[in-house]
C-alpha cells in the first residue's frame, strides 16, 4: 500500500485513542438541524508550572511524530525548558512550522522528515540527531496511527500499517536511540500508548493490539536497560483534542464553536469523570514529568492520564 493510498484510509496522529466519529458527527448534524446541545465546557487552563521552571536545560531530546498533536505540544514544551529538541514526521510543512515558532521564541529545534515505518530514516533521524548535538539523553517515541474495522475487515496491509507504524516503529526507534543513550551513560525513555491498550471499543482490534504490546515493550526494555542507567516508560493518554482527532471525525471544516459542542457532547458519555477531552499541552506535560529526572526509581511503569475514562465500571 502506497502512502497516498494509506493516506485515504488511515489516520497518523500524535497518539491518541481512535474518536468515535459517529456520535460527534451525530452531534453536528443536530446542530444544523436547529436541535439545542447545551453550551461547551471551557477549554481548561494550561497546565501551571512554577515560574523558571528549566528541567531539560542541556539535555538533548527526540520527538517521533513532533509535527502535530501531542507531539508537537512536547516538542515546544520541552524546549521553554532548555531542551535541544529533535523532532520528525512525515509532513515538512508542519516540521518546519513547528521548528520556527521554537527558535522564534529564542528554543533549539531541528526537524528531520522521516517515516517511522523505514528503519532507514529512523536510524538516520537518531545520528542526525547526535550528529547535531552530540548527545541523546530523551527520547519521546510518540508516532501512531489507526485504522477502524471490525476484525474480519480488515486487510493484510491495514492491519500491518497499525502494528508497523504503532509497535514496529517505537521498536525501530529504541533500538537506535539506545545505544546513542549507552554511549553517554544513560537517559530516559517515554513511549505513547493508550487507554485502549486497558480498556477499548469495537472496530479499534488493531490499534488496541498494537497499543497493548507497547506496555509489554516497554515493561522487557526497562528490565533490559536498568543497569546501565536506561529509565523506559509508557504514558497512557485518553482521547485528546488534537486536530487530527477533529479530521477523523469529519469536521475539521466546521467552526470552532460547532466543534466543541460536539466534542463535549461526545465526551460526556464516552468520558466519565472529567467529561471532556484533554487538551495537547496536558498530555505533553505529563511526557514531561516522565521525561524527567525527579522519579529515578520509576521505570518499567504504564501511567494513565485519561479524565477518568478507565475508571468506569460500567
Amino acid at each position: 500500500m502506497t502512502e497516498e493510498q494509506t493516506s485515504k484510509t488511515m489516520t497518523r496522529r500524535g497518539a491518541v485513542g481512535a474518536v468515535a466519529t459517529g456520535a460527534v458527527v451525530g452531534v453536528a448534524a443536530g446542530l444544523a438541524g436547529g436541535l439545542a446541545i447545551g453550551t461547551p465546557a471551557s477549554p481548561p487552563p494550561p497546565p501551571a508550572l512554577p515560574a523558571g521552571t528549566r528541567r531539560f536545560v542541556g539535555k538533548v531530546v527526540l520527538i517521533t511524530g513532533g509535527t502535530s498533536g501531542i507531539g508537537r505540544a512536547a516538542a515546544l514544551a520541552f524546549a521553554s525548558e532548555g531542551a535541544k529538541v529533535a523532532f520528525c514526521g512525515r509532513r515538512q510543512n508542519l516540521g518546519h512550522e513547528v521548528e520556527h515558532e521554537i527558535r522564534a521564541t529564542g528554543g533549539e529545534a531541528m526537524y528531520v522528515r522521516a517515516d517511522v515505518l523505514i528503519e532507514g530514516d529512523v536510524a538516520g533521524f537518531v545520528d542526525a540527531t547526535v550528529r547535531r548535538y552530540g548527545r541523546l539523553d530523551v527520547a519521546f517515541n510518540n508516532a501512531g496511527m489507526t485504522i477502524e474495522r471490525p476484525v474480519h475487515e480488515y486487510s493484510a496491509a491495514e492491519w500491518d500499517a497499525v502494528i508497523h507504524t504503532n509497535l514496529r516503529g517505537v521498536f525501530f526507534a529504541m533500538k537506535h536511540e539506545i545505544p546513542a543513550m549507552l554511549a553517554t551513560g544513560g537517559g530516559n525513555i517515554v513511549v505513547t500508548s493508550s487507554s485502549n491498550a486497558i480498556a477499548t471499543r469495537e472496530r479499534r482490534s488493531a490499534y488496541s493490539a498494537s497499543k497493548r504490546g507497547l506496555i509489554g515493550l516497554v515493561q522487557a526494555a526497562a528490565l533490559d536497560y536498568a543497569s546501565q542507567g536506561i529509565r523506559v516508560n509508557a504514558l497512557v493518554p485518553g482521547t485528546t483534542d488534537t486536530n487530527l482527532v477533529r479530521g477523523g471525525a469529519g469536521m475539521e471544516h466546521v467552526p470552532d464553536a460547532i466543534w466543541r459542542v460536539a466534542a463535549n457532547e461526545w465526551a460526556k458519555s464516552h468520558v466519565p469523570g472529567l467529561g471532556r477531552l484533554a487538551t495537547p499541552a496536558e498530555i505533553a506535560q505529563f511526557a514531561l514529568v516522565l521525561a524527567s529526572d525527579a522519579h529515578p526509581y520509576m521505570t518499567g511503569a504504564a501511567l494513565v492520564i485519561d479524565g477518568g475514562k478507565t475508571a468506569h465500571a460500567g
